[in-house]
């Protein structure tokens, strides 16, 4: 008995080892992907809100957020012009943030808005739509005014996640989820 445990053992670390650990994100990418610990479930379904890392923004209120992705403001408190990133139509992550914190069902609603703040110049920029985590990532940490959103668990270190209602992703109680 006590032989068949340690084979055991010794296969199930053999096996192991020979599990990546990391790998690239995307085709292509430096950026590298723990493998052998997933995030957890709560994390999964999480929204994180991202933005440049010069950025002093700490915490932000739902209401805040929807003035942002509204475009009801246009400049960060240090004055600098505040750029907005949104997902491709379609994307949970833009439905989510489309339900949860600018109040649309549809995402017709959301460019219909646009099209009305514009027609009455009211809003001169309209959200910047990217078709891609990565490509959200890299306007985020590029664009030092922006503001954007991804899944908690492929938030890499180029740029900061802000709390929402002094909630990060994963904590209990966070309002955005997929």
């Amino acid at each position: 008995m006590f032989r068949a445990n340690r084979l055991f053992t010794i296969l199930l670390i053999f096996v192991l080892m020979s599990v990546p650990l990391v790998e690239p994100a995307c085709a292509g990418e430096n950026r590298l992907v723990l493998l052998s610990f997933p995030p957890s479930t709560l994390q999964r379904g999480d929204l994180a809100i991202i933005v440049h890392k010069s950025n002093p923004l700490e915490n932000l209120s739902v209401a805040e957020l929807r003035e942002y992705f509204l475009a009801e403001r246009s400049h960060w408190s240090t004055r600098q012009k505040i750029r907005v990133a949104m997902r491709e139509p379609g994307s949970p992550e833009r439905e989510a943030v489309l339900r949860l914190i600018c109040g649309m069902n549809r995402d017709l609603d959301f460019t219909t808005y646009f099209l009305r703040a514009k027609f009455s110049e009211q809003v001169i920029d309209e959200p910047r739509n990217l078709d891609s985590t990565p490509n959200m990532i890299r306007f985020v940490a590029n664009v030092s005014g922006a503001i954007g959103y991804v899944r908690a668990d492929e938030v890499d270190p180029s740029v900061r996640v802000i709390r929402v209602e002094n909630l990060s992703p994963g904590d209990p109680g966070y309002k955005l989820k997929l």
